[in-house]
């Protein structure tokens, strides 16, 4: 049967973890004590250290032996994240608890187990950037608020709440329903929502559609559950990750963007959504080199800049190698009224010659097939007419 796994470091956090154990196993008796720590644990635990270890491509000696700390924490973080591949079947829910180096390890193995199963991380690190640490995954971290160095008044009542949390999720876990339906991911920014919603809802008949906004993690989320088997296809209307990757914004995709729909071979259709712009933080986030380009504010916390006709010569060049590659069904639209709310006659971003640099660059560069095609449309991406003309070449691509 499915167990709890609690996990941590046995050598340094045994206090807190002989607490944790004691909470859970009251209202749910299998619970396994597993030890991420490099030297002698400090209390009775149900998998040793060593067992994890021996996870490692190297063997445990690359992390038991070692001297170098920064060496062991990366080893057994890959050790750990391999024995939750092989065991995710018997693992009901998990909780771990971490500081630097714990919460590092602890990650890494709950970042490989399947979207659904309960995942609470405690640690000191929650409440700075978690992106390193729950990346894709469904992971909810607790701050600590004190460090976890001995238990205390703090400690105790963080420490009861995160394992009630668990509980309450491992107890009463979500019960899916049967869907016949194929289901579909698209993604979407704020100034693509009008057209991802209308194509969503032409669709929603005959398929589940999943919309990912895309900042960055939006992007590696989709293309992961596509990897997975989790999807049928991509509506990738919005790429504007991309943008961010080769200009240097902060949400950008991962140089392996794409890769994911010439390994699957699924049916893809995808556009230039929000390729007009770079997104980066506050006003004073945007780096001196930038500092004469064209800006939009879209909130306090959120800086947009245009895309320059260069830049957009790039894109296009980027996207069509990487469609090129792809043997599967391919349908790329290209808008040629606009392919942002702020792109539009009048609006902020309108750049013709931005635009046509990048619609120019995608022709020059992308290979047609009979399965691989490129659709100019007279329409602004948010018109129902570009929306309809997306499902269509979806529901097309798709027919079994």
């Amino acid at each position: 049967m499915p167990c709890i796994y609690l996990v941590g470091t046995a050598d340094t956090k045994g206090a807190e973890l002989a607490y944790l154990k004691a909470l859970i196993a009251a209202e749910f008796p299998d619970v396994r004590c597993v030890d991420l720590g490099t030297r002698q644990a400090t209390i009775p635990v149900d998998i040793s250290n060593a067992e994890i270890a021996r996870h490692h491509p190297d063997g445990a000696d690359a992390i038991l032996q070692t001297q170098d700390r920064g060496t062991a924490v990366a080893n057994m973080g890959t050790a750990f994240a391999r024995h939750c591949q092989s065991n995710a079947d018997s693992i009901a829910g998990i909780i771990g608890i971490g500081g630097g180096g714990g919460t590092s390890i602890v990650a890494a193995g709950m970042r490989e187990l399947p979207y659904g199963v309960p995942k609470v991380l405690v640690s000191t690190l929650a409440s700075g950037d978690v992106a390193p640490y729950v990346d894709v995954s469904d992971i909810n971290m607790f701050p600590s608020i004190t460090d976890i160095a001995g238990l205390n008044r703090i400690s105790r009542a963080i420490l009861h709440n995160a394992a009630q949390a668990l509980i309450g999720m491992v107890k009463s876990p979500y019960q899916a329903t049967e869907d016949t339906k194929k289901a579909a991911g698209l993604s979407m920014f704020g100034v693509t929502t009008p057209s991802v919603t209308a194509i969503s809802d032409q669709l929603s008949d005959q398929f589940d559609c999943l919309v990912f906004h895309a900042t960055g993690t939006g992007g590696r989320a989709m293309e992961r559950l596509l990897t997975d088997g989790l999807l049928d296809g991509l509506l990738d209307i919005t790429t504007t990750e991309i943008a961010d990757l080769l200009v240097g914004g902060v949400l950008p995709a991962n140089a392996n963007r794409l890769d994911v729909v010439a390994k699957t071979r699924l049916p893809y259709v995808g556009s230039v959504g929000a390729l007009d712009m770079v997104n980066f933080w506050a006003p004073a986030s945007v780096p001196e080199r930038f500092k004469d380009r064209q800006f939009y504010h879209h909130n306090p916390n959120v800086t947009l800049m245009r895309t320059s006709p260069e830049e957009c010569v790039e894109l296009g060049h980027w996207i069509a190698d990487k469609l090129n590659a792809c043997q599967g069904a391919v349908r790329f639209l290209i808008p040629e009224k606009g392919i942002s709310a702020l792109d539009i006659e009048g609006g902020d971003f309108w750049n013709p010659a931005a635009d046509g640099a990048l619609f120019s660059a995608l022709t020059s560069r992308f290979h047609e097939t009979e399965n691989r095609k490129l659709i100019f449309l007279p329409h602004h991406i948010n018109d129902p007419a570009f929306s309809a003309a997306a499902a269509n070449a979806f529901l097309e691509i798709n027919q079994d």
